[in-house]
């Protein structure tokens, strides 16, 4: 495979998403274009994987340039399976967001590519500095995405968001510049083992850079959501529309979760004399996330609080550090980014239907709408680890893993945890897709939705619902019936009867969650991959090998 191509993920987004700016309302090119080009990025990902997973590692160095000057990009096993799992979130996304009508902002497709390019380039990026910039590509449109077309709650919720990240930003920055200032690199494959060393009686320079490191990983940290630092992500995501929520939830904090497991294997060799401090931050995140989520009464604000939780999961491989954990986490991780983004395509659809996700406003979905009920039901008792499914598959090794370790206050903070979110599920099943319908729905008109509302006198930007809480979007379906409004614009009473919710908004989900499903049973091509991606995390000589040329 020629390793040139590796730019290909950065470019090829980076430039549609140009292309398109300069024709914001030709919404077939814009659906076309974006469906397009994650299918392209999908297919070369397989490949890519494919090339990597007998623990081949990829470099180039744009332009061919010295080190030191040179835009490097390595790709491995681990971040080619990223790469791979982000495009077939993407794909969805773009599926989704056609069925929902969201991509008709003229913006929405351009924006929501930069965004993928910069998680792509995050993957890739083999120095500290090229990291950074790549977050931040994906970061700026991902605050345009969350604040615009929005009312009130929307730009709180977007202004918390952004507040937050501009702040783990300026850390970021502050970090790599201390790395620079103590190392004089910022190279990961110069930096190999750079902050390693047991805290007595290593080298002062070691210490220095793993002081620096550290200030990059708490900017990290912040941007993953980790417990204390994560109220950020319930208090913004929930806001955000339907179709994008899903997109930030298989994309923005997986990236950061990505360049902790990198850095921390990287730089300090797996800091196995700081593995009780990573073993704490994952129980703490894993508690508080799923405790979070069992007091929340949306769909959206339960998997919001997941989000946070699930990430624990994760960390306890890192804290570990031995082939089995990695392997168990790198597992986990594939597996639960589809997983997560099909329970919010599901939640996404439902918004879209009936105007709301709010569990005391819903009732009886699984019945009129038995695909998307099987699409979460499927999805939802994966994250809960329950067998036979791919979530059971990774919790399962990671408990394994911490057993052979003598961990087994982890193992059995990870079956509570795993406990609750069964229970979770089962409260968001019960209420919304199982239970019957309230009999009185709030008597609160909602801005029309669909295509009729396409030709009110609402501009292309406007979205409906955006000053409702989290869960309340108002975006009712077509059998709602028109009232008259002060204003002019055209909006609906509350429907008793079922809102249609097309296959183009219950195919995303379905895919997605099958495809977790499968990887249940049909574990064994996913685990050996993870295995190689664990060795390359353990021994981190082809990567440097292949990043220096050495």
């Amino acid at each position: 495979m020629n390793s040139t191509l590796l730019v290909l993920p950065i470019a090829l987004p980076l430039v549609l998403a140009g292309l398109l700016l300069a024709a914001p309302y030709r919404l077939v090119v814009h659906r076309v274009a974006g469906i397009a080009t994650s299918a392209v990025i999908g297919g070369y990902a397989v490949v890519l994987v494919i090339a990597t997973s007998d623990g081949t590692v990829f470099a180039e160095r744009i332009g061919d340039w010295p080190a030191g000057i040179a835009i490097t990009l390595a790709a491995d096993t681990f971040s080619a399976l990223m790469i791979a799992v982000t495009a077939a979130v993407s794909l969805t996304y773009g599926v989704f967001a056609s069925g929902s009508g969201d991509d008709r902002r003229p913006y929405l497709v351009p924006l929501s590519l930069t965004m993928s390019a910069g998680a792509y380039g995050a993957y890739l990026a083999a120095d500290l500095f090229n990291l950074f910039v790549m977050v931040e590509v994906m970061l700026v449109p991902s605050y345009v995405l969350l604040t615009t077309g929005g009312g009130r709650r929307r730009i709180v919720a977007g202004r918390v968001y952004v507040t937050v990240n501009l702040l783990a930003s300026t850390i970021f920055l502050a970090g790599v510049g201390l790395i620079y200032a103590v190392a004089g690199t910022v190279s990961l494959a110069e930096l190999a083992g750079a902050a390693a060393g047991s805290s007595a009686g290593s080298p002062a320079g070691s210490s220095a850079v793993a002081l620096a490191g550290a200030v990059v990983l708490l900017a990290l940290a912040i941007k993953s959501a980790l417990v204390p630092l994560h109220s950020w992500l319930p208090r913004s995501y929930p806001y955000a529309p339907p179709a994008v929520t899903a997109l930030f939830s298989g994309i923005l904090t997986k990236v950061g979760v990505y360049a902790i497991v990198r850095i921390v294997a990287v730089m300090y060799d797996g800091a196995t004399d700081y593995g009780w401090l990573i073993g704490a931050v994952a129980v703490v995140t894993m508690v508080v996330g799923v405790l979070g989520a069992l007091g929340e009464s949306s769909i959206r604000s339960v998997l919001a609080f997941h989000m946070v939780s699930q990430v624990g999961y994760v960390l306890i491989g890192l804290a570990l550090f031995s082939p089995a954990a990695l392997t168990a986490a790198v597992f986990f991780l594939v597996q639960y980014i589809l997983v997560k983004s099909a329970l919010f395509l599901c939640a996404g659809a439902v918004v879209v239907g009936y105007g709301t996700d709010r569990l005391d406003r819903l009732g009886g979905l699984a019945w009129p709408h038995r695909l998307l009920g099987l699409a979460f039901a499927t999805a939802g008792l994966s994250l809960a680890g329950m067998p036979p499914f791919s979530g059971f598959v990774g919790k399962f090794l990671i408990l394994r893993a911490a057993t052979e370790q003598g961990s087994y206050l982890i193992m059995v903070v990870a079956l509570v945890v795993s406990l609750g979110t069964l229970i979770s599920m089962i409260k968001v099943w019960d209420l919304a897709f199982w239970g019957e319908p309230p009999d009185e729905l709030p008597e609160s008109g909602r801005p029309a939705h669909g295509h009729a509302a396409e030709s009110s006198q609402r501009g292309p930007d406007a979205e409906p619902g955006a000053d409702a809480e989290p869960g309340a979007d108002a975006e009712p379906g077509p059998d709602a019936e028109p009232a008259a409004s002060a204003t002019g614009v055209a909006v609906v009473a509350p429907a008793r009867t079922a809102a249609r919710v097309g296959l183009r908004l219950t195919v995303p989900a379905l895919a997605l969650a099958g495809l977790s499903l499968l990887l249940g049973p049909a574990a064994q091509p996913l685990l050996d991959l993870a295995t190689t991606a664990a060795d390359g995390l353990v021994d981190t000589s082809r990567y440097v090998e292949a990043v220096t040329r050495r």
